[in-house]
């Protein structure tokens, strides 16, 4: 009987490892935050075909994060990404006519990412690599009230169509509940236009545009239960 207590044990840690590996047909959700951190470049802003010189920068934003994926096999997951908006401040990234903050956007960015994990079945760890596509949406774009009073105004971002690209790992708890981190790149880019109407700066309802790639690192840190 004693020299049968280690088998034992051995059979029963490779069980429950086994018991909580992901496998084909499993759902995960996951709960967290994600925070989208843009590596933006600018066009300089054009009004009424002229060049001002100088161009846009997007701040940092935290959000509620959500994603859902299903495993078709037992290494490769369909992942949704999706979360509550976010909002960032737009400013210029050099301010000759003193300006402040320039205005804010809110944007929606779900992707859809074909993932793929490298552990065995044995593993409590499970990192992984995935590549997908995305689609950015921009609604409720706004200068500042400040922005306004000098002739601002109609702000509209056209949508993004964009591939994504991400790394992470789960790492189980038990054989349902685990927690999550994930690095993901964003492929976002948008044409911003509006209206400058001022004349004491030569702008008689003068239309203006800048082109902005976003290309946004997100972090994410979740916990997550299958089902």
């Amino acid at each position: 009987m004693k020299k049968s207590m280690p088998l034992l044990f051995v059979a029963a840690v490779l069980f429950s490892a086994n018991a909580i590996a992901h496998e084909k047909g499993d759902m995960l959700a996951r709960f967290g935050l994600t925070t989208v951190v843009p590596d933006e470049s600018s066009s300089n802003i054009f009004v009424g075909g002229g060049d001002l010189g100088f161009g846009l920068n997007v701040d940092n934003n935290t959000q509620v994060g959500l994603n859902f994926a299903y495993f078709v096999t037992d290494n490769w997951n369909i992942e949704v990404l999706a979360a509550t908006p976010f909002k960032h401040d737009v400013n210029v990234n050099t301010n000759p006519l003193g300006l402040e903050q320039l205005g804010e956007v809110t944007h929606l960015p779900p992707s859809v990412t074909a993932n793929y994990f490298f552990a065995d079945s044995g593993a409590a760890f499970q990192p992984y690599v995935g590549v997908g596509l995305n689609y950015t949406i921009f609604f409720d774009e706004k200068f500042t009230s400040t922005n306004k009073a000098l002739g601002f105004g109609d702000l509209d971002l056209d949508a993004s169509f964009g591939v994504s690209a991400q790394v992470g790992f789960d790492y189980m708890i038990n054989k349902e509940w685990f927690v999550n981190a994930s690095c993901r790149y964003i492929d976002i880019s948008t044409d911003a236009t509006f209206i400058l109407d001022n004349a004491a700066l030569g702008a008689d309802n003068a239309s203006g545009n800048v082109t902005v790639d976003i290309d946004p690192w997100v972090y994410t840190v979740s916990i997550g239960y299958k089902f």
